[in-house]
């Protein structure tokens, strides 16, 4: 059978919820009692917002509030982690990512709803940077040795800012808030069933929230922000061929990952086919913005 449930948003945003159930076979222990496996698969049939993309969006938040958020969450991490105060790896940071932030057309100024960004430096090894709601670039310094040019790290940053123009950030939050949804629709379902057997139906809504909303979504969302990204750099001045240098340091940094199909990201070799495919429309960009006068020089 098939349940139905509808969602709504205080923006007019409306979803369904398929609530596919089926009967297990059962053993003779509990030859008369039904188990159900829940899988959850989201299917947004209209939305508040479009990706820079063209991709449908749910928003349940305001982007005030996701700007609140960010803010708070960048003010923890600043009290939290130490920051850099080496003025030269500042600077350099600084002279890329307001290349990559002065790229920005209107309408992603407006989607950003900032005027002035935040940019602060953490000293942290892990190769990592982020950009927040509210405008918050944040960059650790373990992405320096990795990202080796300012081209490589104006790829970094484009992604990270990627993210906070196509909203992904509330869509995330969206998507999560219809995750939750999803379990306490199970609860109800379950009813009067035995611990263990309401544990397993909790279990099977877990894992169809998990690996068939939420990480295939943040996948599309990771391969959005990466042609945002690519985008951005080569409006900058940045050459964008070196967005294809940098997942190849990456992929040479070593560790396993998992496979892509259980991963929040695209795999490397995936994310470098796709960035490739779009590089010849990126070059026009770069090239237009060098004969502009384009052309920011960020030295280490």
């Amino acid at each position: 059978m098939i349940g139905k449930w509808i969602v709504g948003s205080e923006f007019g945003c409306t979803a369904i919820l398929n609530l596919r159930i089926y009967k297990l076979p059962h053993s003779r222990e509990i030859r008369f009692m039904k188990v159900f496996s829940i899988t959850i698969a989201l299917l947004v049939l209209s939305a508040c917002a479009t990706s820079p993309l063209g991709r449908k969006q749910l928003m349940l938040e305001s982007d005030s509030d996701m700007n609140q958020m960010g803010a708070q969450s960048f003010d923890e991490m600043k009290k939290t982690t130490p920051i850099e105060k080496d003025s030269k790896t500042n600077a350099y940071v600084r002279c890329v990512a307001l290349a990559i932030t002065n790229a920005l057309t209107p309408d992603q100024k407006k989607a950003v709803g900032v005027t002035k960004w935040e940019i602060v430096v953490f000293k942290d090894p892990t190769a990592n940077a982020f950009a927040l709601p509210g405008g918050k670039i944040g960059v650790q310094t373990g992405i320096l040795p990795v990202a080796k040019t300012d081209a490589q790290l104006a790829a970094v940053l484009g992604h990270e800012v990627g993210h906070v123009i196509a909203r992904h950030g509330n869509e995330r939050v969206s998507q999560q808030m219809i995750a939750q949804g999803g379990l306490v629709i199970a609860d109800v379902l379950a009813g009067k069933a035995s611990p263990e057997k309401k544990d397993l139906i909790m279990a099977a809504v877990g894992a169809g929230a998990q690996y068939g909303i939420l990480l295939p979504y943040g996948r599309t969302q990771e391969s959005e922000a990466d042609l945002i990204g690519l985008d951005l750099m080569s409006r900058a001045g940045f050459d964008p061929r070196q967005s294809l240098e940098l997942w190849k340091n990456m992929s040479s940094t070593g560790g396993s990952a998992p496979p892509e199909f259980l991963s929040t990201h695209p795999s490397n070799e995936t994310r470098m086919h796709d960035l490739n495919a779009h590089l010849p429309e990126s070059l026009k960009k770069y090239q237009a913005a060098q004969a502009s006068g384009l052309r920011p020089h960020c030295v280490l």
